[in-house]
């Protein structure tokens, strides 16, 4: 009896520890990037990550000095048929009209409020600039923050007919939670401001506030009633976009980033800065080329050019995510 007791605890034993195996087995063989088929591009990515975050390998680089920054608009979620921020501010403009009678015959004003759905598509720098200028300042930043969060509570893509926080990339949240379980620390580096994207970002990419880099305008403190306030100025403060994204990058975080990802032309110093240097580097374009579950444009597009990018990519050795050959499905709510 004792004999076969023993025998029955040593089948335990090895049978759990067979257990074991097979499930430490099974978790190292999870993919952690379901939503991008098994091209090339997303092989380049997982032999990256491997490279540096191998304990005693040459590559490696320590947890410290892991840095990844992302675009936002294109990169991370829709910028057509225009940038988010901007249609945010059209509908601010139109809110705001009736407390301003002279819009009515000034431009770029003019054609927003007289519905010209193509006009306002089509503005330069210099009217966006000017109509964030008129809409985005004047409050405190609290109530900024609160007017951008039950914007985009109701707000609806013209196209999807959702929330322009469901329009968001789905393999690009996934390389965002598969670089931090690696040991990354993610930075979104946008043109867009940085006081539009910080009340929702933590919730919807998982990116605190603190490691939001964007263009801002100027604040100044101001105690009102007693109470401690930052306002809103119309006055440009600085713009987080083409040059100033290493700008910004270096002010910001400190370190050089060693992993970079955007989709256009104003992302181009971005990927330089971060590649061009010692050491292993990883740099990415999404490339649009997807017309039916999004969209497909580059060197033409009024929003999101991607032209001197796109041949540097070639020059560079950085990898171009073809949307529609790379990425399974594009946004959390395609069918899979």
């Amino acid at each position: 009896m004792k004999c076969k007791s023993l025998s029955m605890i040593a089948g335990g034993i090895l049978g759990l520890a067979l257990g074991l195996t097979w499930s430490f087995s099974a978790l190292a063989q999870v993919d952690p990037l379901p939503s991008w088929n098994a091209t090339p591009t997303k092989q380049a990515i997982v032999e990256f990550v491997g490279r540096v975050t191998k304990v005693g390998g040459p590559d490696f680089v320590a947890p410290a000095e892991r840095i990844a920054t992302f675009d936002n608009d294109g990169t991370l979620w829709v910028e057509q048929p225009m940038y988010v921020q901007l249609a945010f501010a059209l509908d601010r403009l139109r809110a705001m009209a009736p407390l301003h009678p002279d819009w009515s015959y000034m431009e770029p004003f003019q054609s927003v409020l007289e519905g010209d759905v193509k006009a306002s598509a089509k503005m330069d720098e210099h009217d966006i600039v000017q109509l964030i200028m008129m809409t985005h300042a004047g409050m405190t930043t609290d109530e900024f923050s609160k007017i951008v969060t039950d914007w985009l509570t109701t707000a609806r893509d013209p196209r999807f007919k959702r929330p322009y926080t469901e329009l968001v990339y789905q393999p690009m949240l996934e390389l965002l939670s598969y670089l931090r379980a690696n040991g990354f620390k993610t930075f979104i580096v946008s043109g867009g401001g940085v006081e539009f994207m910080r009340p929702w970002t933590e919730k919807v990419y998982g990116v605190a506030p603190e490691q939001v880099i964007g263009s801002s305008i100027k604040t100044n403190f101001q105690m009102r009633d007693g109470i401690p306030t930052l306002f809103r100025l119309p006055d440009l403060n600085f713009i987080d976009d083409k040059v100033g994204k290493p700008v910004g990058i270096n002010e910001t975080i400190g370190r050089r980033p060693i992993a970079a990802f955007g989709n256009s032309d104003g992302d181009l110093e971005m990927l330089q800065w971060t590649t061009i240097s010692d050491g292993v580097r990883f740099g990415a374009i999404v490339h649009h080329t997807d017309a039916v579950r999004e969209y497909a444009y580059d060197r033409q597009s009024h929003f999101g050019r991607l032209d001197v990018a796109l041949d540097a990519a070639v020059a560079n050795r950085w990898t171009v995510i073809d949307m529609k050959k790379d990425w399974k499905v594009i946004f959390p709510f395609d069918p899979r």
